[in-house]
């Protein structure tokens, strides 16, 4: 299989506002924007530019989502690569494989997204099966990460930071953390979901101590159920 196969074809378009993050957090990822916009400006004067982002934490609180605005933001292609589809049981074609997606995000000045950042940047101190293709495959990486280029950016989420390399953790100028949303947070991300629809369909039951992503699966889930028993209910029966 060709390795770009692997590559998710995602076309939804995010804005940055529609993402629910921390204030500290989405000023981070403003300042990111904001120094890619003037990239050529910044390098007049010698100022690198941050081009690694971390995104760490619960699954379904937005990391996904966060990489998509972030590219939309930039109005650059994004590159969705989820790395259980990568890893080869080879560790060479793994490192292989790698090296061409990173070739092809540093060529079209893309936002490369890596999502289950921690297969491949496992502590090479992890007692694994075959310990030295392991760490040869970090520093494969950590070579990777250091030689991309500041045009394109890099984005990693994983909900495992803790068990990541610390020389890679390094690599990173920006590390977000992503955490269960509270009820306040939840009821204001319902609040966004639902104001599209009319008011009878915003009539839903709200759950709690659930992610971003799993209260909009049970919003929508609640909303078509409803929609369809309307529908239903308009269709005259037949004598």
């Amino acid at each position: 299989m060709n390795v770009f196969d692997l590559i998710i074809n995602d076309k939804e378009t995010v804005k940055l506002d529609e993402v629910f993050l921390k204030e500290e957090s989405r000023a981070f990822i403003l300042q990111l924007i904001k120094e890619h916009k003037y990239i050529e400006e910044l390098h007049k004067y010698g100022l690198p530019v941050s081009n690694k982002l971390l995104l760490h934490g619960s699954s379904g609180c937005g990391k996904t989502t966060t990489a998509k605005a972030i590219a939309n933001a930039l109005g650059r292609p994004i590159l969705i690569l989820n790395l259980s589809n990568v890893i080869n049981s080879r560790i060479g074609e793994t490192s292989q494989n790698m090296k061409q997606i990173f070739d092809k995000a540093a060529k079209e000045r893309a936002v490369l997204f890596l999502d289950e950042f921690d297969l491949i940047g496992k502590s090479r101190d992890n007692q694994e099966q075959d310990v030295g293709e392991m760490r040869r495959l970090v520093n494969t990486i950590i070579q990777l990460i250091d030689y991309f280029p500041e045009k394109s950016l890099l984005i990693c989420a994983t909900n495992h930071a803790d068990i990541i390399d610390t020389a890679l953790l390094r690599r990173f100028q920006f590390r977000i953390s992503y955490e269960m949303p509270n009820a306040a947070e939840l009821d204001n991300y319902y609040d966004s979901l639902l104001a599209k629809f009319p008011e009878d369909l915003q009539l839903i039951s709200r759950k709690y101590d659930v992610s971003f992503a799993e209260a909009k699966d049970d919003a929508y889930a609640q909303i078509k159920k409803n929609l369809i028993a309307q529908l239903e209910a308009q269709v005259p029966v037949e004598n």
